[in-house]
């Protein structure tokens, strides 16, 4: 019964979706419309949109599991974001709307050169097509394993009906769709984690108060660390490091940038960013709040527990808290991922069709817009099998916490992003624009090799710190290659 009963919850989600798209799609289906939402887009709907967008279903599952291990330390982390989103706003925005992008990439044509431009975009499609297959994998895992596994379905046709679903409800209108999916799977996610915690308060016989005195007592109710500078986890490591992800990861990424650039003034597109990076604090401590009630109900319900943290809240939500909770946290999650995904697949589609084929937003005449057009679904088609296959690879490979490999991956990937940016706002630095791809691959191989240094001599375990270093050596690489140009302004 369960797993008719999961599949039906599924289904409906998945119809209400297609009307989404089918109302949103009615006015027009062009370029301007995938790419940018002919410029139209309310910036308090697009506020609750980008919550999802960022907040995964990765985040979903991982974030409460990482309490066993590591306490409420994610909180240093999350406190950065804020400053993060101050960046975006008051500093990358001004740039984008001024130079009135379709692409964030598009500055670094201008600022140094066709090269670079073509770097900055490609390490982007690299970085969002690993990190969002990644997200969206946890969530196949746990709906093969509720659901479809005991059909005998394989896990590469459930991989690949979900990538199905997410191509069908946004290929049409692309971005112009998203924003209002999104809005809703934002409110269905936070309503569904709202849900749980009441459910287990309720299981456990706690109001309101004894639920707040339960998380503030517990061992695992520590948020900061300040006493061990090796720690991954102290503190300055993890509010910088989620400052400067938060820069990376949203300020120079197309697919957090893509729905704000949807915004018609730039007035409007900074109270967005500023309204849900004030979101982001309160919402991530309830998911932290949750992981503290888990442990404690598997405690007092003698539960043994998985070894691997993200399965602590798929384990307790479809064996102990009963169907109805079982519904909710199934559209929580996938809520949450398609969230993520849809607007990851809509704009690695804006992003290669953009930067690497050159397509116009706007198109000179009806036939070239109806040539780019199909151009465009040929490609949205494309990165979709794209994805399949890199989920199914994560699976072959695995992984203890995503939401770790997928932080450090960033670190890796969005280094080179975060160097040139810096260098081409703050500096008058005029690198060669044939060498900046060697630059921008040789300073992630170098952090590589010094992370790996640094733990056999001296012990040290380089966390998203890792991320600073690397756009530090990709600023020294452009200043190298720099020196035989004359320099010019930012």
């Amino acid at each position: 019964m369960k797993p008719i009963f999961l599949l039906l919850v599924i289904a409906l989600y998945f119809a209400l979706l297609m009307l989404i798209s089918w109302l949103t799609g009615r006015k027009g289906a062009g370029n301007d419309a995938f790419f940018r939402a002919n410029k139209s887009s309310k910036w308090y709907v697009v506020a609750v949109a980008m919550i999802g967008t960022s907040i995964s279903g990765v985040t979903f599952v991982s974030v409460p599991g990482m309490v066993r291990n590591l306490d409420m330390t994610y909180m240093q982390m999350v406190l950065g974001f804020f400053f993060g989103y101050l960046v975006i706003a008051y500093v990358l925005l001004p740039l984008y709307y001024r130079l009135n992008l379709t692409t964030i990439y598009g500055y670094l044509d201008q600022r140094y050169g066709t090269r670079s431009y073509k770097t900055g975009a490609w390490f982007f499609l690299l970085s969002k097509l690993v990190g969002a297959a990644a997200r969206l994998y946890l969530v196949a895992f746990i709906l093969q394993s509720l659901v479809f596994e005991r059909w005998g379905v394989p896990f590469v046709v459930t991989v690949t009906g979900i990538i199905l679903i997410i191509w069908l409800y946004s290929h049409k209108s692309g971005i112009k769709t998203i924003i209002w999916t999104d809005w809703l799977q934002t409110l269905l996610f936070i309503t569904a984690l709202l849900l749980i915690i009441w459910q287990l308060s309720s299981q456990m016989g706690m109001n309101i108060a004894e639920v707040a005195a339960t998380i503030r007592e517990s061992r695992h109710f520590r948020i900061f660390v300040f006493d061990d500078w090796h720690s991954t986890q102290h503190f300055f490591k993890q509010f910088f490091s989620g400052m400067f992800i938060t820069i990376v990861m949203t300020g120079l990424d197309q697919d957090q940038m893509q729905k704000n650039l949807t915004i018609r003034t730039l007035r409007d597109a900074q109270k967005n960013v500023v309204s849900y990076g004030m979101a982001f604090a309160p919402i991530n401590f309830l998911f932290l709040c949750l992981g503290v009630l888990l442990l404690a109900y598997a405690g007092s319900k003698g539960i043994h527990l998985p070894e691997v943290s993200d399965n602590i809240l798929p384990l307790i939500a479809s064996e102990h808290l009963g169907t109805a909770v079982l519904g909710i946290f199934v559209v929580g999650i996938v809520a949450a991922a398609f969230s993520s995904a849809d607007s990851a697949l809509t704009a690695l589609t804006t992003s290669f069709c953009v930067d690497i084929l050159g397509m116009r937003v706007i198109a000179r005449n009806k036939e070239q817009e109806k040539r780019e057009v199909e151009i465009r679904r040929r490609v949205h088609l494309g990165i979709s099998v794209v994805f399949v296959l890199i989920i199914l690879l994560i699976e072959a490979i695995g992984s203890d916490s995503i939401i770790n490999a997928i932080y450090k991956l960033a670190s890796y990937t969005y280094g080179p992003l975060l160097g040139l940016y810096v260098a081409g706002l703050y500096t008058k630095l005029n690198p060669a624009d044939s060498s900046v791809p060697y630059v921008a691959i040789a300073a992630p191989l170098l952090c590589f090799l010094i992370e790996l240094a640094m733990k056999q001599l001296y012990g040290y375990q380089v966390g998203y710190e890792l991320l600073l270093l690397n756009g530090l050596l990709t600023l020294l690489g452009l200043w190298i290659i720099s020196l035989k140009n004359r320099t010019k302004p930012a």
